[in-house]
């Protein structure tokens, strides 16, 4: 099949394929004419491609958790070890995100909102520049 009907059957923009190729997460092969030549494989592997991107993984995770696919020997340890870090990881972005909304909320909460020029959301933002600015822009 060729990368609109593969793009079409495994969610992914054509873009995006040409792209996975480029990088060597996949290697469809070349008709004779030089255009691609999927097999249902290659979709497979994109839409594995695109579940793991979905979930969060990065390119190389994916790399390596292709690997660990394609590997018939692999132990399964090493997958769950995988997708741990990467939770460890989303749990810490989710923890900052918490952190981050709770600050807004406070600072959302101290402000009027009326006419007057007084704003605390403004002034904790100049004050975490000056902050920076003392610290040599090291924040």
């Amino acid at each position: 099949m060729n990368i609109g009907e593969a793009s079409e059957a495994s969610g992914l923009p054509a873009k995006t394929i040409r792209y996975y190729e480029e990088i060597g997460l996949i290697r469809p092969r070349r008709d004779t004419n030089g255009y691609r030549a999927f097999k249902a494989g290659d979709v497979h592997k994109l839409a594995f491609l695109a579940r793991a991107r979905a979930l969060g993984f990065s390119i190389e995770e994916c790399r390596a958790l292709l690997g660990l696919y394609e590997d018939e020997t692999r132990a399964s340890e090493n997958v769950k070890a995988l997708a741990q870090e990467h939770l460890h990881r989303v749990d810490t972005k989710i923890a900052e995100l918490k952190a981050l909304r709770a600050t807004l909320d406070e600072l959302i909460a101290a402000c009027a909102g009326d006419h007057r020029p007084d704003c605390p959301i403004l002034a904790d933002l100049a004050a975490g520049n000056a902050s920076r600015e003392e610290n040599g822009g090291a924040n």
